[in-house]
């Protein structure tokens, strides 16, 4: 592994303003029905544009932040990860990743939450890692559940899209669990 921030399958960065054509095909993506998730407004190039050259100035207050997920092997953005949730004083911060629907099963997803995670736990010394994902997205529940993070909990019909209610699965994992389950020699071997 050539540093903290790079596995074999990805290298995690700052988001830079040309990144904004990527999140744009994203977008794009997530409105004609792939993206399994809730549906938003359309949005155009210029709030892309903005939302990039945004992130690609923001600091980590509070050590959330999101960063942008590269392909080692293609130089190609293909998603993002990132920390947007944090309980500095009790320990906890919430993850998530978004890999582009044209780069998912490539095992992209599993290696940027790894490097991700073992910065938060070793570097940032938080005791807990939180996702919340959707009951319906297997895909997201089978990828927390291979990383070793536990079912803690279920918001029943917590969230509104798609003309109905939908349940929020609350998914943890601790610091020592993630320490017992990952040595620091496989950050880019999940």
């Amino acid at each position: 592994m050539a540093s903290s921030w790079t596995g074999h399958r990805v290298r995690l960065r700052a988001v830079e303003p040309e990144d904004w054509t990527a999140f744009m095909r994203f977008a794009v993506a997530a409105d004609d029905g792939r993206g399994g998730s809730r549906l938003d407004l359309p949005r155009s190039a210029e709030s892309c544009r903005a939302w990039a050259k945004e992130q690609s100035v923001a600091t980590s207050d509070d050590d959330r932040f999101q960063l942008a997920v590269e392909s080692t092997g293609t130089g190609e953005l293909v998603g993002t990860v990132g920390s947007h949730r944090t309980g500095p004083r009790s320990g906890w911060f919430e993850c998530d990743v978004m890999i582009g629907a044209d780069h998912r099963g490539r095992g992209y997803a599993t290696e940027a939450v790894m490097l991700l995670l073992r910065f938060m736990f070793a570097e940032r010394r938080y005791h807990k890692g939180l996702a919340a994902v959707f009951a319906h997205n297997e895909a997201s529940l089978a990828l927390f559940r291979r990383l070793g993070f536990t079912e803690e909990g279920r918001l029943r019909e917590h969230v509104f899209f798609a003309g109905r209610h939908h349940d929020l699965v609350m998914m943890g994992m601790l610091a020592e669990e993630f320490d017992q389950r990952h040595t620091t020699s496989e950050a880019g071997e999940a």
